[in-house]
């Protein structure tokens, strides 16, 4: 066993040189310092999901954020491992079930929330879009990805986010 600060410190210099692997090795050095912790440590399960999902291999992505989740995963990690999940189920054709975790993520509230997580409400959105398009809900898809753009605008905000807006209110076509 090592300490956390070690452990997190190793974790994140591998993440960092992720293109320097080829994606067995990378996923069995994730599982290596995986291996150093309890077998349902969270954060650990965490890592080897996000190995799996960035190494093409996002169904045993799924295995591995579902149990982290289910053993309470929290934090910054919980966030990612919630939008990382649902982007998978995305990509192997459950873009309803992505919708729903997203939409239940999206409807936290923010005092739950620390400034890390906040920082993630984005990418929320962002993956919330491309799931509600999967859906065939355009326009929400583009209300909300339009949304999240408007403050990032130097100008333009308030008039980009009422058209955001109005894209749930207008009729198709409009």
């Amino acid at each position: 066993m090592t300490n956390d600060h070690d452990w997190e410190t190793r974790v994140t210099a591998l993440w960092e040189r992720l293109d320097d692997h080829e994606p067995a090795d990378f996923r069995a050095r994730v599982a290596a310092l995986a291996a150093e912790r309890p077998a349902d440590d969270p954060a650990a399960l965490f890592e080897q999901g996000a190995a799996h999902d960035s190494t093409g291999m996002p169904e045993e992505a799924v295995t591995f954020y579902r149990r982290a989740l289910g053993l309470g995963l929290t934090g910054l990690r919980r966030r990612r491992a919630v939008i990382q999940l649902a982007s998978s189920l995305r990509n192997l054709g459950r873009p309803d079930r992505s919708v729903e975790l997203l939409t239940a993520e999206r409807d936290l509230p923010a005092d739950r929330l620390d400034a890390d997580e906040q920082a993630l409400s984005g990418a929320v959105d962002a993956f919330l879009a491309l799931a509600l398009a999967d859906t065939g809900r355009d326009r929400e898809a583009a209300s909300l990805a339009l949304g999240a753009l408007a403050p990032l605008l130097p100008r333009y905000n308030r008039s980009l986010a009422y058209y955001a807006r109005a894209l749930l209110t207008a009729p198709d076509g409009s």
